[in-house]
């Protein structure tokens, strides 16, 4: 069920957010473990750059991607994905799941504020017994052992961290041996920011249509400008070179 397509040497899930949630259902049942990560246009560029990101993102058992400018991409090099698998809506419906299942979820990730605001906000629209736990992500690397333990005997079924790239996914990758006894792992980045209310996410005609991070240099101009309009260019200029080889 999950093939995947080969975009400039990463290996994408080519899964529907339906076919991901079921895969995802199926490890808890069973009691395996699956290691997600998402990629987009600047994740794809960084791991160009960054050899150990790029091991930690190859390496995972499910890549969904999250940017519609990787869905475009697939489409250009004739290799089209079925479609796009946005982090904070895989997230959000796992929640749901979670509640619906008896599951139970461990946040990692922000500040404690906003973790706790997470944490809150779920228990009130949920139930408070979804929570195996949380921590921000404020930490130093010789801390990630203990971190990843605590998270393990937590008994979570599910976790996500909300930290930036590449943190997050070298934490998963590089602690997958504690936390196989977790069922699912899942960076989701800022993710825990919107669901706390401190960032807004854009309308849903912008994300239909692939501007959604036009949006975010919109709201954090100077954190996001570089990140998008530089990261978006250097994306475009690869998939041309790959394009043009191929040709």
């Amino acid at each position: 069920m999950n093939t995947s397509i080969n975009l400039l040497g990463t290996p994408v899930s080519n899964l529907t957010m339906q076919e991901t949630l079921e895969l995802i259902n199926h490890a808890i049942l069973t009691r395996q473990h699956l290691h997600h990560t998402v990629v987009n246009a600047g994740k794809i560029v960084a791991m160009h750059e960054n050899p150990e990101l790029k091991e930690s993102v190859v390496n995972a058992d499910i890549i969904n991607a999250d940017g519609q400018a990787v869905i475009w991409a697939s489409k250009f090099l004739g290799q089209p994905l079925k479609e796009r698998v946005a982090g904070i809506d895989l997230m959000e419906k796992l929640v749901e799941l979670a509640f619906l299942k008896g599951y139970k979820v461990f946040f990692f990730g922000a500040k404690e504020e906003i973790v706790k605001k997470v944490v809150n906000r779920y228990s009130v629209q949920y139930t408070s017994s979804i929570i195996a736990g949380y921590r921000n992500g404020y930490f130093k690397k010789e801390e990630e052992r203990e971190i990843a333990i605590q998270i393990a005997d937590s008994k979570a079924n599910i976790l996500f961290v909300a930290i930036s790239s590449p943190t997050k996914e070298n934490f998963l990758y590089q602690n997958k041996d504690i936390l196989k006894n977790v069922n699912f792992t899942m960076g989701v980045g800022g993710s825990f920011d919107v669901v706390a209310g401190v960032v807004k996410r854009a309308p849903m005609w912008m994300q239909k249509s692939g501007l959604e991070w036009l949006f975010r240099v919109y709201q954090e101009p100077r954190r996001m400008f570089k990140r998008y309009l530089i990261g978006n260019a250097k994306f475009i200029k690869l998939i041309l070179q790959y394009k043009l080889r191929k040709i």
